[in-house]
């Protein structure tokens, strides 16, 4: 199975955001459309990668920075000042054993999928489990039917 056929199975919604946005609108998109991850797009172009990992790690510096002083409103944060600008991208080409290898050893839990310069979704931790799954039953119904009508040797 391949990266593609995730991505086809998956659906073609993609949540976006700039990376001038407010980090408290990304917050409040994530939280309504229960997503871990926004695209981070910049002139039609990939600029980077938002998930909840990012914002908890700078929520939990904002919490320790209040402690020995006052800090700016987390209302004021900037999604460019907290996003991953460089995040690992997986070809649509690329097997789903060798993306699970990838995203187990970077602790990625989202990957975006690009064609050359195309943007063609996000794959999650959660697409794979759910797309592997669904392969493993899908075979294992064929495998239980080709024994169910196995040929009588005669």
């Amino acid at each position: 199975m391949k990266v593609n056929e995730v991505l086809r199975v998956k659906g073609s919604t993609l949540y976006t955001i700039g990376p001038e946005d407010m980090l408290s609108d990304s917050v409040i998109a994530m939280a309504e459309q229960d997503i871990g991850s926004l695209v981070v797009m910049e002139r039609g172009k990939l600029a980077g990668m938002l998930t909840f990992r990012e914002v908890i790690r700078t929520l939990a510096r904002r919490q320790k920075e209040h402690r020995v002083g006052p800090t700016p409103p987390v209302a004021e944060i900037r999604v460019r000042e907290v996003m991953n600008p460089e995040p690992l991208v997986v070809q649509p080409d690329m097997e789903v054993n060798e993306l699970r290898r990838v995203m187990l050893e970077t602790r990625q839990r989202y990957l975006p999928v690009m064609d050359g310069g195309v943007l063609l979704g996000v794959i999650s931790f959660h697409d794979v489990a759910r797309a592997v799954l669904e392969e493993q039953g899908f075979e294992n119904r064929m495998l239980k039917a080709y024994i169910r009508d196995w040929p009588a040797e005669g």
